[in-house]
């Protein structure tokens, strides 16, 4: 059930699930929190989105439209801190079967700061303060842009705003319902051998697009043997990769993209026919689409098949590991807009991926 919150914005509900929530016990009361965060995951960065872009429309903040405005953004804010209040008690109620991940109240809690204005942003911290303490700031477009910061579709976009913190807080918490089952539970034919969060220098991917079912190993040997070529400029995170993103965007706005290659110095010459991106080590002010170089980082080893499985998965058995091991220890993941991963072949394109990064935010 989706609750028109106002004429622009459409987020998914909580009433219709609380109720069906009552209703059932144990396993089958969490499948009614997943489904609920499943069709909340496909909904809410859309409606999150235009909220963000409603904000930015001058028009909207005359005189004649304030009051009604305030109190639509208000309301907006007051069904999240709601929904998060009922959400933990139901979460409560189930935590002794062991069936919640307990990294949901964590995200719970980082959503509650966010909603309240104890944004852990310094740098937004005291125009956020002053928006929800005396509404009339937001006349002002510079306020404004900083709460609303940019949405999905924006091909400019240097810093996150108010509105982008609590999408993701919104997201992370769907993202830890989904983990009905522990990552021990997950791990069938195979095991972690290491996990670990890295910061690596500044460095730039170096690559050309396709997957592991449009790539001949041919090409993929020839696209190797032109990086083998640039040994001056290895990085020192030198593997053969599959990287993975939505080029900045949602998964609801742009569709997967694999790209085979290989991280390189910054600033490394980029041949002919190469794509390529830069990773930096923090959040700055840098242009659309470069990454952070912090990632998580886990090997595995095991049967091949069993942690390339897809069945029962999001994705495929490494992809749900690392993601719930990081979200097991409340660590974020910058989904959607700095979101990305990859597979890594420890021994070479030519062998078995048996590793993942994963995008974090440490």
């Amino acid at each position: 059930m989706a609750k028109k919150l106002n004429d622009e914005f459409l987020f998914i509900g909580w009433n219709k699930f609380d109720k069906e929530f009552g209703k059932q016990k144990s396993e089958k009361a969490y499948k009614v929190l997943v489904d609920w965060a499943r069709k909340a995951r496909g909904q809410n960065p859309k409606a999150f989105d235009a909220l963000s872009e409603w904000v930015l429309e001058d028009f909207q903040w005359t005189d004649e439209r304030f009051v009604a405005n305030e109190e639509k953004l208000r309301d907006t804010l007051f069904c999240f801190k709601e929904q998060n209040i009922r959400l933990r008690a139901c979460l409560k109620e189930l935590e002794p079967t062991g069936i919640v991940n307990r990294a949901v109240f964590k995200a719970l809690d980082r959503f509650d700061d966010e909603l309240s204005g104890n944004t852990h942003d310094g740098r937004l911290r005291e125009v956020v303060a002053s928006a929800l303490a005396e509404f009339s700031v937001m006349k002002d477009r510079a306020v404004r842009e900083k709460i609303a910061g940019h949405s999905a579709g924006s091909m400019h976009a240097s810093e996150q705003g108010y509105i982008n913190y609590l999408k993701d807080c919104d997201a992370q918490i769907q993202w830890c319902l989904f983990m009905p089952y522990t990552v021990e539970r997950q791990q069938k034919g195979f095991k972690v051998e290491s996990f670990e969060y890295k910061t690596m220098p500044a460095m730039r991917f170096i690559g050309k697009e396709g997957d592991e079912s449009t790539a001949s190993i041919e090409d993929r040997r020839e696209l190797f043997r032109a990086l083998d070529a640039m040994g001056e400029y290895k990085s020192g995170w030198d593997y053969d990769v599959l990287l993975m993103h939505h080029y900045g965007q949602g998964v609801d706005v742009e569709p997967w993209h694999g790209f085979w290659g290989r991280f390189m110095q910054v600033g490394a010459p980029v041949p002919e026919g190469f794509m390529h991106w830069d990773f930096v080590p923090e959040d700055s002010s840098t242009p659309y689409l470069t990454f952070r170089s912090q990632f998580a980082f886990a090997t595995f080893s095991g049967d091949n098949d069993a942690m390339h499985q897809r069945k029962g998965y999001d994705s495929d058995a490494m992809y749900d590991v690392t993601r719930n091991m990081i979200l097991g220890q409340g660590v974020h993941i910058p989904y959607p807009d700095k979101y990305w991963t990859a597979e890594v072949f420890l021994d070479g394109h030519d062998k078995n991926g048996t590793a993942y990064m994963f995008s974090v935010e440490l």
